[in-house]
Parts: C-alpha cells; sequence; structure tokens
C-alpha cells in the first residue's frame, strides 16, 4: 500500500500499544472521513497499511512508545490527519492500565449480582464445542446468507456495547472485527469461488486469530480470543448452532471465556466459570471479574463429564471433579464471612495474634487509585512509569509534585513510596524512546535506563524531594543489581542538597544476585522492597506471560521463598514486598511469618490481606518445611 505525501507523526502512549480497543476506536475515525488512512511504524519499519481495517491496526503490533506516520489522501485528509492526531493525544481513548493482581478478589460492588468470591461449587455444564462447518455446501446466494447473519450479530453487539457502560468498548471492537473490510474482501473472494459461507468465514477468522497469536505482547495475542469469539457468534448465526448455557448454580466450563458470554450470564444464579485457557487479561475474563462472578482460569484439559458436581479454589489454584461438597461449602461460608469483616474492619491495623503488626500498603498507578484504596496504610509502590506513561514529553518537576502530592493527600498523610522511573522491558515511556534489543527483559531496565539519561531521573527526584519536605515520601530505586549502582543513586538524589528529613531512601530487589548480595547492596538504605513478579521471573527463568512456561513463574516456588528468607535475614533494613505475592492473603501470612515487615497490595486485596494477618499466629507457621519444600504446590499444601 502506497503512503500519501500528507503526513503526520503521533506517539502509541497506550501501556499494551494499539491493541482491540483503541484500534477500533482509530478504524472507526479513519473510516469516518472521505480519505484513505495508512499507518506506518517508523519504530519497526512495518506499513503501510490500511488504517481503516482493525486486523490490519491491530496486527501491526504497535507497542507502547512506538512512533506512527499517519498518511492520509482524498478530500478530507487533513480532517482525517487533525482527528487522528487528537485521538493519539488522549491516548486512543484509553485510561493508563494500572497492573492487577493475575488471580485478585474484587472488592469493588458487585451490582450485577456475583458473589465476588474466589471460590465455587454447582453441577458442571460443558460448553464451547466449535460449530461444525465441513458437511456444508454452496447453495443459492452464500454472501446474502451470510449478510443476514452479521446483521444479526451486529445487533446483538451493539446491545451489548450499550448496557455494559465502561466496557462497552470491548464490543466496540468485536463490531469493528465483524465488518472489517480486509477479511470481509477475503471471503468474499472465497464465497465467489464457490466455498459455502460457513467455512469461508471460518478459515479467514481462524487464520486472523493466528496472526494475533503470533504477536511479540503477551497481552496482544490473548486477542485472538476476541477474534474467535466474532468467528462463532457468525457461525451460531449462520448455522442455526446453539450454546449451552449454565443453569441456575451451574458452573459454566468453557475453553476460553468471550467477553459477549461473560456480558450476558446471570452473574446471580451462575455459580462460577472455569476456563481452561490460562490467562488473566482476556476480556471476557475482565468482564466476568467487574460483574463479580468467580472464576478461574488455567484448568487445562482435565476431563469434566456434563452435569457432574465440580468445585474450584482459585486462591488455592485448585479445580475439582467430584469434590467433597460438605467442605466447599464450609469454605464458601467462611470467606463470605471473611469478605464481609474484611470490608467493615479494613481501617483496623493488621495485627497477629502472637503480636506482630504488618503494615499493608497500597500499589497505585493513579490519583484514583489512592483515593479508592480501603483500609491502606499507605502506598507501598507508586507506579510512576503508569502515573505518567500518557504522556508524549516528560512532565516537569513541578507535574510530578502535583500528582505526589494529590496521592499522598488522598491517603490522609500517610507515607507514599515513589518508584522512580521503572522502564523497558515490556514497559517502554513514550517520550523516552529505547534501541530494540533481542532481549529488553535482560538489557536497559529500571534504573540501568538512567545512566545516561540522568536529567530525567534528576528532574523526577527533585519533584520526590519537595513532596518530602511536606508529607512522609520514601523512594526506590529499580533494577538494582551492584552496590556501584546504589551509589550512584544516591549521588543523583543528594546532587540538589541535604535530603528531607521526611524522605526514606530504598532499593528494589528484584534480581538474584541483588537478593544474594543485600547486606551490601542495603548498607546506608532504609528500607529494601522485594518485587517478586521479576525476582520470580528471573529466578525461575520463565516469563510468567508466555502460557507454555507461566506455570514455572509461581511467587511461592521454594527457591523464591528461599531468596526472600536471604534479604530478610541479612538486609539489616526494614524488609517490604510489592509484588503480586503481597496481593495474596495466604501468602501474605507466610512472607509475614519470614519476617517481611510490609507488604504492599493491589486495592482490592488490601481489606483481605489484613484480615487474613489478624488471624494468623505466625509462630504456627513452619517457616523450615516451606523452604525445603519440593515445589509450590507442596508449599501451598504445607499454608
Amino acid at each position: 500500500m502506497v503512503e500519501s505525501d500528507q503526513t503526520v507523526e503521533v506517539v502509541v502512549g497506550n501501556e499494551h500499544g494499539l491493541h482491540a480497543r483503541p484500534a477500533a476506536r482509530l478504524v472507526g475515525l479513519a473510516n469516518s472521513f472521505d480519505a484513505v488512512v495508512t499507518l506506518t511504524d517508523l519504530d519497526t519499519g512495518r506499513g503501510p497499511i490500511d488504517a481503516g481495517s482493525l486486523s490490519m491496526v491491530a496486527t501491526l503490533n504497535a507497542q507502547q512508545g512506538h512512533r506512527l506516520r499517519v498518511g492520509a489522501s482524498g478530500p478530507q485528509a487533513d480532517e482525517a490527519l487533525a482527528a487522528i492526531g487528537k485521538l493519539a493525544a488522549e491516548n486512543f481513548g484509553d485510561e493508563p492500565a494500572t497492573t492487577a493482581a493475575p488471580d485478585s478478589i474484587g472488592m469493588a460492588a458487585t451490582s450485577a449480582g456475583g458473589s465476588g468470591l474466589d471460590v465455587a461449587l454447582g453441577p458442571a455444564v460443558v460448553a464451547g464445542a466449535q460449530v461444525d462447518v465441513s458437511g456444508y455446501v454452496a447453495s443459492g446466494d452464500e454472501w446474502a446468507r451470510l449478510e443476514d447473519a452479521m446483521a444479526t450479530v451486529a445487533e446483538e453487539l451493539g446491545q451489548l456495547r450499550e448496557r455494559s457502560g465502561e466496557l462497552g468498548g470491548i464490543f466496540e471492537a468485536h463490531l469493528a472485527l465483524l465488518e472489517d473490510r480486509k477479511p470481509l474482501d477475503e471471503i468474499r473472494a472465497a464465497i465467489a469461488a464457490g466455498t459455502p459461507a460457513p467455512v469461508a468465514w471460518k478459515q479467514t477468522y481462524d487464520n486472523l486469530a493466528k496472526t494475533f497469536e503470533g504477536l511479540d505482547d503477551a497481552y496482544q495475542r490473548e486477542r485472538a480470543q476476541d477474534v474467535r469469539a466474532v468467528r462463532d457468534r457468525v457461525l451460531r448465526a449462520l448455522t442455526g448452532a446453539t450454546v449451552d448455557e449454565a443453569a441456575d448454580g451451574g458452573i459454566l466450563v468453557v475453553p476460553e471465556l468471550d467477553a459477549a458470554t461473560a456480558a450476558t450470564l446471570d452473574a446471580a444464579k451462575v455459580a462460577g466459570i472455569a476456563v481452561r485457557a490460562a490467562g488473566t487479561t482476556g476480556h471476557g475474563v475482565i468482564v466476568a471479574r467487574s460483574r463479580g462472578i468467580p472464576l478461574i482460569t488455567g484448568i487445562g484439559d482435565v476431563d469434566v463429564p456434563v452435569g457432574a458436581t465440580v468445585a474450584f479454589d482459585a486462591r488455592a489454584g485448585s479445580f475439582d471433579v467430584a469434590p467433597d461438597e460438605d467442605a466447599v461449602r464450609r469454605t464458601i461460608t467462611e470467606r463470605q464471612t471473611e469478605r464481609d469483616r474484611a470490608i467493615a474492619e479494613a481501617d483496623q491495623p493488621a495485627t497477629t495474634v502472637d503480636g506482630r503488626t504488618i503494615a499493608v500498603l497500597v500499589n497505585v498507578g493513579s490519583v484514583q487509585d489512592a483515593v479508592d484504596a480501603r483500609g491502606a496504610d499507605g502506598s507501598g509502590l507508586v507506579r510512576t512509569e503508569v502515573l505518567f506513561g500518557h504522556r508524549r514529553t516528560a512532565p516537569s518537576v513541578d507535574e510530578q509534585a502535583e500528582q505526589f502530592r494529590a496521592i499522598a493527600q488522598a491517603l490522609q498523610g500517610k507515607p507514599i513510596t515513589i518508584r522512580t522511573w521503572d522502564i523497558g522491558g515490556d514497559k517502554p515511556l513514550p517520550f523516552l524512546p529505547q534501541d530494540q534489543e533481542p532481549n529488553p527483559f535482560l538489557g536497559e531496565r529500571g534504573l540501568r535506563v538512567f545512566r545516561r539519561r540522568p536529567e530525567l531521573l534528576q528532574d523526577q527526584l527533585e519533584a520526590v524531594r519537595r513532596v518530602a519536605a511536606e508529607t512522609p515520601v520514601h523512594v526506590m530505586f529499580p533494577m538494582v543489581t551492584t552496590a556501584d549502582e546504589v551509589a550512584w543513586a544516591l549521588d543523583q538524589l543528594d546532587q540538589r542538597g541535604p535530603r528531607p528529613d521526611g524522605l526514606e531512601v530504598g532499593i528494589m530487589v528484584e534480581i538474584p544476585a541483588a537478593a544474594l548480595r543485600i547486606d551490601t547492596l542495603a548498607a546506608g538504605l532504609d528500607f529494601v522492597s522485594i518485587g517478586t513478579n521479576d525476582l520470580t521471573q528471573y529466578t525461575t527463568a520463565a516469563d510468567r506471560t508466555n502460557t507454555a512456561v507461566a506455570a514455572l513463574a509461581d511467587g511461592l516456588d521454594p527457591a523464591v521463598l528461599q531468596l526472600i528468607d536471604h534479604v530478610v535475614r541479612r538486609a539489616g533494613v526494614r524488609v517490604a514486598v510489592c509484588g503480586d505475592l503481597a496481593s495474596d492473603p495466604q501468602a501474605a501470612v507466610l512472607l509475614a511469618a519470614l519476617g517481611v515487615d510490609e507488604l504492599s497490595a493491589v486495592g482490592p486485596q488490601v481489606p483481605l490481606v489484613k484480615e487474613r494477618l489478624r488471624r494468623a499466629d505466625l509462630h504456627q507457621i513452619d517457616t523450615a518445611a516451606v523452604l525445603a519444600a519440593r515445589d509450590a504446590a507442596q508449599v501451598r499444601g504445607l499454608l
């Protein structure tokens, strides 16, 4: 495709790049003008592609921080370029995303009727068999049949979009996939050559799903689920196939969960959903959790007879056929009681039975996260790269200080821990382009980046210093490996004068080398904070977003726990944990028993973590047995 001479350059600010929802907004806007619009990714060299095709825009695989050249030709070229430039400046309609624990229990209001629990019991409703199109032959006007089916599906998706509130963008993307002209051109050509409509539709959308599955970003790969969801919905309309629905009190067992199914289930009646596929960022999973429907993912190919009584406990990661029903019901009652009590007592301190008080803080990526936090003793992690991740230019010292003050005020002056820019790997910043690396997770990440761009770090540290003069602030440096790096970071902090009295300084422990030499690195610091997500990933050499090896990246792996134990015993300073393990109430008790002083969890989990700690006697935790365990499964059994 030839690029037009009229162009503008924009930067992708979205955390997961131009995935389905922002891509759908861009496609809809491009198609609203009398112009031919193209996109070229200047960082990868891909393109130009047709900006009016969702499949082409989404599979361009433009990531956060990439520069796009937008070209246009035609009567309304100028208007199209101006409108797309404005949309890009608004982050393509996406809010900056925050990271949540994979299996966190939603504490938000479940107005759609779900229990919000992480455990369920009921008869299995096994669904998800693919529509068999092998026996179809072309007869009559196949294209007209397909158009009728697409019109039916468009109406259904439109209704879902209108009643889905802030999640309506998911169905907007499904509509764009349904009406995407590139696959439709292929299907029309196949039908003209004699292929039956169901066969042509399925083959084309199967191929499109494979294209998504080949993308680099794990979140983008999961968008293949959206393609298959649209594929199956049209096939059912074409062939008259029906969908099994969960009976009252039933557990729906599906290969993968599409957003439409999650949105249309009666949340007050369905007991839960068990998804065979792994992954926690699929649109169906997001919708189900937002509705408070109990859910577990990654149950695999376990044989589930239709109608058999099944149960799952997402907290324990277990799925059972023919479970002990009385025991599961007791667990459900206990979890509901725990949840109710946790909310009611969220502001009470997390003092264990044996008298230790553990600070439970909240991870935030926006001021709203701090506003919404219930019971937090402060913030143990302010993700500055998320807070300013939508910016195309670096924020000024004043702008950063303003946001830090707002977070501190939302938390009523409790301490906030500001992590300096943590970029690289899967976290680029639009205003700080990085060279492509063959293995970015082992390249320039975190503090390493700023050895060559110290002015950006110094501006951020100046904002930290200003706010620390007014309210308690802790600052910590990410991705530290050596004592020389710690010395350099402290020098950057102290270049503009003495530290304010309210400022404490620490580092993140995310690398096995840092954990093993912690007594050297922590000298002269006030605290260290263990980032269990990366520590687990680097210890097990397993990318937790890669479903092929994600099971290896388990934070309760004894090797990871041994490193945490080593840090606690050798650091000589306060030890915090701000990774996903801190959001797991069960793991939180173990971390406290190992001697961790502070836990920083995602907002919805803070009350539950505090509640679990209040009921724990840390003397009863056999930490020696846990550290000597065979694997993570045995650790869970011991807990």
